[in-house]
């Protein structure tokens, strides 16, 4: 179902993301112009690893899922983005033009495509863009560093003592979507082992589980906990 609220206009909107923040007026115009309006139900598919890749993707509203899927099903969530923020930059710059994860929307979303074609021509008429958008790379790079960092060094318990913090400051606060199985998909394990993981975070006195919630029982304990590595 669409919000309550009217949507903003394609420039209003992209005024507003911090990639494009302090961008002119014509460049944010010239963008508005290649750039469509898409709405996606959760569950949907917004596109395919290996699929040929149609541009940059800014979310207007809503929440989506960045992941790779093995053979046999198993996902591994790369991040999850939320208003404001962009994904697909790597696909657009690829010389093959093709999709490195698949997105998912985790709840109902309207997403901004920019036109991968279009947006290249851009960047080359307008420096400014090229800055911004490779500063939005650099910031991709960074997180998935932390993300191997993480997968490598960090134990299950660690990763999901991070994971509380994250979603406690706000991140996703828990939303609907946010289960067990999803949060096994973002730190690269399974279910019975992030069941296990909470257990023994509840057992040390840092969490509470009560029916679906989770609550930090002992702030300072568990930032150390999320902080130890193997």
């Amino acid at each position: 179902m669409p919000p309550a609220d009217p949507l903003p206009s394609t420039q209003t909107a992209l005024a507003s993301v911090s990639c494009f923040a302090g961008l002119e007026d014509g460049v944010l115009s010239a963008i508005a112009r290649v750039t469509i309006l898409r709405h996606y139900e959760a569950g949907e598919i917004v596109f395919l690893e290996g699929d040929p890749c149609k541009g940059l993707y800014i979310v207007q509203d809503g929440w989506l899922k960045s992941l790779l899927v093995s053979p046999g099903g198993r996902e591994q969530i790369i991040r999850l983005v939320g208003p404001g923020e962009t994904f697909n930059e790597h696909g657009v710059f690829l010389k093959e033009g093709l999709n490195l994860v698949t997105v998912q929307a985790v709840e109902d979303s309207h997403v901004w495509l920019v036109d991968r074609n279009s947006l290249l021509a851009l960047m080359d008429k307008y420096p400014a863009l090229s800055r911004a958008i490779l500063q939005k790379m650099a910031a991709r790079i960074v997180h998935l560093m932390r993300l191997v960092e993480d997968l490598s060094l960090r134990t299950v318990e660690s990763r999901l003592a991070r994971l509380l913090l994250e979603q406690s400051a706000g991140e996703s606060d828990r939303r609907r979507w946010a289960t067990q199985a999803e949060m096994a998909a973002r730190l690269g394990t399974v279910v019975d082992v992030i069941n296990r993981a909470l257990h023994r975070l509840e057992d040390q006195g840092l969490i509470r589980i009560v029916r679906h919630k989770i609550e930090i029982m002992d702030r300072v304990q568990l930032e150390q906990a999320a902080e130890r590595r193997d």
